[in-house]
């Protein structure tokens, strides 16, 4: 967590030698860190953990977009992706910084609802880290990335059928949400505003960023803004899905089943959102590549010329 702001500072200052060597020891330090937090997880059943079964799997979450996170950074790196691996690192960052985030809400929150046990508290918490901690390293990435346009990239890969298809989905299954959430008392009505108050607040964020970038021409802000509000549309459908098999297969109660989909929806469409605009960007680049092979022949000069 303290090398995290050595690296963007040192790439912001362009200081490459240091900021490839505390690279190494980040990603070295994110890899013993996370087999750890796996010894743990492996040695404690679910039902064992902090505050139940949801909570564990949050955790599991995390651990795995952490590792893949960095790994995908590294990868970028390594092939002279420099957008991609601060995006993808930014996201590891985000994921780890899930837990001196949930220690303040464990400070301020007793103070918002007096009374409740640190247990109870924590099912609070855990309702919108994922959600927060996913925007966090999306409004870095879009702060730090001040392109118009990205070579080969153009019009959308989310048009409006999908977006209104993706609303839809989500809708659905917020309404769902909702309805089993109100029905569990005032429990299920405090779980529920944890989870919707931040999740409102980042789509209306998302929507008029999204909107404001089409209309001054920036397109690839456009596009990436684009690409994570469907995947945000799509998190309550996620969420909603993944609470049946938890309940099947892992013999958990309708709630806390649903409370776990609920809790690692919005961090794992983010998660996806980051894929997808990887995947964006290097088509892209593939494009340019090959338009240029394929302008190259009609550039040379002819036989009857070099004669």
């Amino acid at each position: 967590m303290l090398l995290g702001p050595v690296q963007l500072l040192s790439a912001v200052r362009r200081r490459i030698r240091l900021h490839r060597a505390m690279g190494v020891v980040f990603a070295l330090t994110v890899y013993v860190s996370m087999a750890g937090a796996a010894l743990y997880l492996v040695r404690t059943a679910p039902g064992d953990a902090f505050s139940g079964a949801a909570f564990w799997i949050v955790l599991t979450t995390i651990l795995v977009g952490t590792v893949l996170s960095v790994t995908f950074g590294i990868f970028a790196a390594v092939g002279r992706f420099p957008d991609l691996h601060q995006r993808w690192m930014l996201l590891c960052y985000g994921f780890l910084m899930t837990a001196p985030l949930l220690r303040l809400e464990w400070g301020a929150l007793p103070r918002l609802l007096p009374g409740l046990p640190m247990e109870d508290i924590n099912r609070v918490a855990i309702m919108h880290l994922g959600s927060v901690v996913a925007f966090g390293a999306l409004a870095a990435s879009r702060a730090r990335d001040r392109r118009v346009t990205v070579p080969g990239v153009a019009g959308t890969w989310a048009p409006m059928p999908v977006l209104a298809a993706a609303h839809l989905a989500g809708a659905v299954a917020l309404a769902w949400i909702t309805r089993s959430y109100l029905g569990w008392g005032a429990e299920g009505r405090r779980l529920l505003l944890a989870y919707l108050i931040p999740y409102a607040a980042t789509y209306l964020v998302m929507s008029v960023r999204q909107r404001h970038a089409a209309l001054e021409g920036r397109s690839w802000a456009r596009e990436e803004w684009r690409l994570h509000l469907t995947a945000l549309c799509l998190a309550p459908a996620l969420s909603a899905s993944a609470a049946l098999p938890f309940e099947q297969y892992l013999g958990l109660d309708r709630q806390t089943a649903l409370s776990a989909g609920v809790t690692i929806g919005c961090g794992m469409l983010a998660f996806a959102a980051n894929t997808v605009v990887s995947l964006r960007v290097m088509y892209g680049r593939e494009l340019v590549k090959r338009q240029d092979l394929a302008a190259a022949p009609r550039t040379r000069p002819a036989p009857s010329q070099l004669a």
